[in-house]
């Protein structure tokens, strides 16, 4: 993650992999992209991440939310489209 939260640590076309956690609280990560790789298409800023906010934590962490495109037949093992899915920055690490 990026030290400043106004300093997106990937860019258009980055390659990215969502972390492979299950953690005992609430996480807006999707099972179905846990430990996937993907290419990210855009930056939306930074942004609360509810994870914090929902387990009360106050400030929550503010983080660059990537707008990640994954190849549906990775996921499912089928489909010729793609699938894209909001994530915050700690949620993905490089490839």
């Amino acid at each position: 993650m990026a030290d400043d939260a106004s300093t997106p640590a990937y860019g258009p076309g980055d390659r990215v992999r969502v972390r492979a956690v299950d953690p005992p609280h609430h996480t807006r990560v999707p099972r179905y992209v846990r430990g996937q790789v993907g290419e990210v298409v855009e930056a939306h800023g930074a942004w609360p991440l509810p994870d914090d906010r929902v387990r009360g934590i106050d400030p929550p962490r503010v983080e660059t939310v990537y707008n990640v495109r994954f190849a549906a037949r990775d996921l499912w093992g089928t489909g010729g489209h793609t699938v894209a899915v909001d994530l915050w920055e700690s949620y993905l690490e490089p490839c």
